[in-house]
């Protein structure tokens, strides 16, 4: 349990769910922050859950992530629209990656593989 990739997802809308499905099918943990306006709450969230990487969407792709950046030095992409970009991010180490809005399976589990791989997990 304790080796399980652990990711925090803030979405502007409150969703995310889908996502989360794909962080745990690729063997992770999902942590979605509920309700509107939850992609602003994300770093707080990643540093008080220790989480691997989170994942921020709102509209421009940005807010979320330069919000943890800002507060926690985390490492950041932002303004995605592509789950390949979110894959490259993974890739370079960064620690929270902001998209457009994207709840979609396919980006959790590809994101979740992607830093299991990179990190030896």
């Amino acid at each position: 349990m304790e080796n399980k990739v652990k990711v925090v997802i803030g979405d502007r809308l409150g969703k995310g769910q889908n996502v989360a499905k794909g962080v745990e099918a690729a063997g992770g943990i999902a942590i979605v922050i509920p309700g509107v306006g939850a992609d602003m709450k994300l770093g707080d969230v990643m540093n008080k859950e220790n989480a691997d990487f989170g994942i921020s969407f709102c509209g421009s792709g940005g807010a979320g992530a330069v919000t943890a950046n800002t507060k926690y030095k985390y490492p950041m992409e932002f303004g995605m629209r592509s789950i390949d970009a979110g894959v490259t991010a993974i890739r370079e180490g960064k620690k929270v990656l902001g998209f457009g809005f994207m709840d979609v399976e396919e980006l959790g589990r590809r994101l979740t593989d992607e830093y299991k791989k990179v990190n030896g997990r």
